[in-house]
């Protein structure tokens, strides 16, 4: 059995997916991966924002992990269940299992890890040491969103040039 298309995000969640992406380049241009998120509470204030750390060795370091954390130290459990978190990149398996221990709400991201390893395949890179298992599958009552078609190929883009390939 397949899980359900996501939904998209609209233009609500793209423009926090833009500042996501910002981050990511932020992320990129201080030397680590490029992925970057926002935590978001339900009347649409963003109290959290971080991007990737992982350059120092720490690959657990992503930005999704960091805001589960804080959430769990610093939100009642409603707070949790009716915010969002937003990301350049789809949750790995593991900030998808954080954000669901922690009970946080809706997930909207840029691209998708189908695509992240379809580029990364395109490009002749190896896979990951984890498997890009989709959200719903790690986290299956947590509502997802996305792609954003309008920021995947920025998004590709960053990763291209983080692997230092040609993407035209």
């Amino acid at each position: 059995m397949t899980a359900a298309a996501p939904d998209s995000p609209d233009a609500r969640d793209h423009a926090f997916l833009r500042v996501c992406v910002d981050l990511a380049r932020e992320a990129l241009d201080a030397g680590d991966e490029p992925f970057g998120s926002l935590l978001v509470d339900a009347e649409g204030t963003i109290l959290r924002s971080d991007r990737n750390r992982v350059r120092g060795g720490d690959a657990t370091q992503h930005p999704e992990l960091a805001l589960a954390r804080w959430a769990a130290e610093h939100l009642d459990a409603e707070q949790r269940r009716t915010s969002v978190v937003y990301t350049s990149g789809e949750h790995c398996p593991m900030c998808s299992a954080a954000h669901a221990w922690v009970g946080l709400g809706r997930i909207v991201y840029a691209a998708s890890s189908a695509q992240l390893v379809g580029w990364r395949a395109g490009w002749g890179v190896p896979p990951g040491p984890v498997a890009p298992l989709p959200i719903a599958t790690v986290a299956p009552g947590t509502p997802v969103s996305g792609p954003d078609p309008a920021l995947v190929d920025e998004v590709r883009a960053l990763h291209a040039r983080l692997l230092g390939v040609d993407d035209h």
